[in-house]
């Protein structure tokens, strides 16, 4: 496509030598040229023909000069270059043309080679200009489009609480910060029938879109298949045959699935591969036992076991992801499982609203300046039977 100049002249003899000038680059397609006799005509022109690129405008002129033209020019929303062509070569009016955002100025009697070099020189800068434009509106589209996506992300975690306000047995809190717009942790929470609640947190490999999408297959499976009222150890294999169906870009998820008997506190509970809740009694923190199964997503052969305990009155679980002990300081040091645990005892009797907002605070003053690396996750429940 022919890059588009306006000449802004009033001397009729330059058309001609332009024409005559870029002959070659006219016939071969690679320039076009229009024509005005001053800047109000140059600005009319403007208005019809939005392709112009470059313009060469003279001082001197009747109706408007080519320096307010230069002004009028800043005013409109067009990616376009100006380069002032006078035999006004005196330093206040380059200045003054510099300053109102000419890219170059030559002086007449014009040199048409060293206009030609102008004019490729110039029309070569606008080409990055309008790259850098194109790149910064592609960014800003990319960035709606994160932004969307983290919408939709926090949509389908539950955020209401109290999740259940009728229920007098059970207090439970969670949240997840994603480390970038959108991310691959993932909790949730549900019953599965009035007496048996489901409890799921989740860590996707990888960071960004790629596990936003991993992630938000992976927690519909998984509670489809819960609510199907599967034990957890069936519920997790069931749901990892599904996930290596196709997995081209070989993603993986850690899965803590735990499901809690509202009656009698019994918690039975499978693990694919992630870090073990705690169970908080009093004020001793023990980690749950662990089962050494394989994440969900890797072999579709893998196969659970299936684990118990019993949540006395009063008892708490915490269920958190490594972006928790594994949040850095600025010297690189881990925050690790022994500030939480420490965390955890000092906390002994809070509610899992304030437990979990404390554990975030903790690791944000712990990290201090360091950019937050990984998603942070924490769901924390306690037993409450009347």
């Amino acid at each position: 496509m022919a890059a588009k100049i306006l000449v802004v002249d009033d001397e009729p003899d330059l058309e001609l030598l332009i024409r005559q000038k870029f002959r070659r680059q006219i016939r071969a397609g690679d320039l076009s040229f229009a024509f005005a006799r001053s800047g109000v005509e140059a600005l009319r022109k403007l208005d019809e023909e939005r392709d112009v690129e470059l313009i060469l405008t003279d001082i001197n002129m009747p109706e408007m000069d080519g320096l307010t033209l230069l002004m009028r020019l800043g005013e409109l929303d067009l990616v376009l270059k100006s380069v002032v062509v006078s035999a006004y070569g005196d330093m206040t009016n380059i200045r003054t043309a510099m300053n109102r955002g000419a890219a170059d100025f030559l002086t007449k009697p014009i040199d048409l080679n060293d206009l030609e070099i102008t004019v490729k020189k110039t029309l070569a800068q606008l080409e990055t200009l309008k790259q850098a434009v194109r790149e910064h509106d592609q960014l800003l589209a990319l960035r709606h489009e994160l932004d969307i996506a983290a919408d939709i992300q926090r949509s389908i975690l539950p955020r209401t609480f109290p999740a259940f306000p009728d229920r007098k047995d059970f207090d439970l809190y969670a949240t997840m910060i994603p480390a970038r717009e959108v991310g691959g942790d993932f909790y949730d929470f549900f019953l599965v029938d009035p007496d048996h609640l489901g409890l799921i947190v989740a860590d996707v490999s990888g960071k960004g879109i790629p596990a936003a999408l991993f992630m938000a297959m992976s927690r519909t499976l998984l509670k489809a298949t819960a609510l199907e009222g599967l034990p957890p150890a069936e519920c997790l294999e069931r749901v990892n045959r599904r996930l290596c169906l196709d997995n081209d870009s070989e993603m993986f998820v850690t899965v803590f699935y735990a499901l809690l008997d509202t009656r009698s506190g019994d918690l039975a509970y499978a693990n694919g591969g992630h870090n073990p809740p705690y169970l908080v009694r009093g004020g001793a923190v023990e980690a749950l036992e662990r089962t050494g199964d394989m994440v969900l997503g890797a072999f579709d052969t893998a196969t659970y076991r299936a684990k118990h305990t019993r949540l006395a009155p009063g008892d708490r679980l915490v269920l958190y992801t490594d972006g928790v002990t594994e949040a850095m300081d600025p010297a690189d040091a881990l925050f690790g499982e022994e500030r939480l645990c420490a965390y955890l005892r000092a906390a002994d009797g809070v509610r899992p609203e304030r437990l979990i907002g404390g554990i975030v605070e903790a690791v944000q003053r712990f990290a201090g300046d360091q950019p937050q690396s990984d998603d942070l996750t924490v769901l924390a429940v306690e037993y409450t039977p009347t």
